[in-house]
């Protein structure tokens, strides 16, 4: 039993000293409303991945969930599209690794509003890469051009 006095105080500070990187942002539901702040209703076009935001009636854009893989970890975004297909806002809702958050910066995620499906989206080239984050953003750049092929001129 004397193992157990020093066993549990160790586990502790362990399990306590052990950070959780993992910091959820936004729901999905929020990161549509902040998208498509006029929006009325939000209906699924493919099951929890694209919804059709709408306001009076009327198609106010599209929004798609993806995740892709940072440097080990996942990185749950969202890219909210024009009714024409160009990116109107891009979200991190979660963001799992230890580093490299910075790729949740407003003007790091401002670099994409625009684009279409074609545009280049590359780094070092139309998106600048974040020193520390590199493929974080790199696959985040990726996620983003895949959308945009996917999705930028088939939603209409």
């Amino acid at each position: 039993m004397s193992w157990v006095r020093y066993t549990v105080p160790a586990a502790a500070l362990l399990s306590a000293a052990s950070p959780a990187y993992a910091v959820r942002y936004l729901s999905i539901e929020e990161a549509q409303k902040e998208a498509f702040p006029s929006a009325t209703q939000f209906s699924e076009v493919q099951v929890g991945r694209v919804w059709k935001a709408e306001a009076g009636g009327k198609v106010v854009g599209f929004f798609v969930f993806d995740r892709v893989v940072g440097k080990h970890l996942f990185i749950d975004y969202a890219v909210a599209l024009t009714p024409a297909g160009a990116v109107h806002k891009v979200e991190i809702l979660e963001y799992r690794e230890s580093y490299g958050g910075d790729v949740r910066s407003p003007s790091w995620l401002a670099q994409f509003v625009g684009k279409t499906s074609g545009s280049a989206l590359k780094i070092n080239g139309d998106i600048r890469n974040i020193a520390g984050a590199t493929l974080s953003s790199t696959h985040i750049t990726e996620g983003v051009k895949r959308i945009l092929a996917a999705y930028g001129n088939r939603l209409r």
